[in-house]
């Protein structure tokens, strides 16, 4: 049964209450909060203090993806605004290592998002230092976009890679998630869906995360 992670970039801004208690109320696990900077990604979402909202009233993990450059600037201030869970780039983190490093070193989990054009298996020297691996199925930046088909061949490349080490990393797939295909993700090897508009743009969110949940 996989995680389901509603993603809040695609929510209703002026009802962000109602959005995140109904989350609560649902059979979702996380949380899923993307934080983009106009820089590494071309779009500005949200940031700091609208997670300190969130997380006052969330009950459920929070995991933070940051879309930025130079993500270890902020990696504090994100743990103390309520991040459960913190996400960097591996196109945005020179020192990779390091990054994963200050992350656990702060009280979260540590995961790292690849691009749709990068091979998993630059993963490989830090597969069992990290929580997640948060694989983009569409270009990251903006919601809404179609699933890249290439995606499940890499979440099957990147499960064989957990495998064969032996590691318990959650696969977690971010983009153009639906309920059309989550279960030929699941099927490939992801842990957790990532799903914006297709929870929040439905008429009855509640039972289209349930369907999630029980894709099989």
């Amino acid at each position: 049964m996989p995680l389901v992670a509603p993603s809040l970039l695609a929510s209703n801004f002026l009802e962000l209450e109602k959005e995140c208690k109904m989350i609560n109320e649902s059979e979702a696990d996380w949380f899923h909060l993307d934080v983009m900077d106009g820089h590494f990604v071309p779009n500005i979402s949200f940031g700091i203090p609208v997670i300190e909202h969130i997380r006052k009233v969330a009950t459920k993990t929070c995991d933070v993806h940051l879309m930025i450059e130079e993500p270890g600037r902020y990696a504090e201030a994100f743990r103390k605004a309520g991040a459960d869970q913190l996400i960097v780039h591996y196109e945005a983190c020179p020192n990779l290592h390091s990054n994963i490093q200050q992350i656990k070193s702060l009280g979260m989990k540590a995961g790292v998002a690849i691009n749709p054009h990068t091979p998993v298996n630059f993963l490989t020297e830090i597969l069992d230092d990290i929580h997640h691996v948060c694989v983009m199925s569409v270009n990251p930046g903006f919601g809404g976009q179609e699933f890249i088909p290439q995606t499940l061949h890499k979440i099957r490349e990147l499960r064989h890679m957990i495998q064969e080490r032996g590691t318990h990393v959650l696969i977690e797939v971010d983009g153009g998630v639906t309920l059309e295909n989550s279960s030929m993700i699941i099927r490939s090897g992801a842990d957790v869906l990532v799903a914006g508009s297709t929870v929040f743009k439905s008429p009855d969110p509640v039972a289209t995360i349930h369907r999630l949940k029980f894709s099989d």
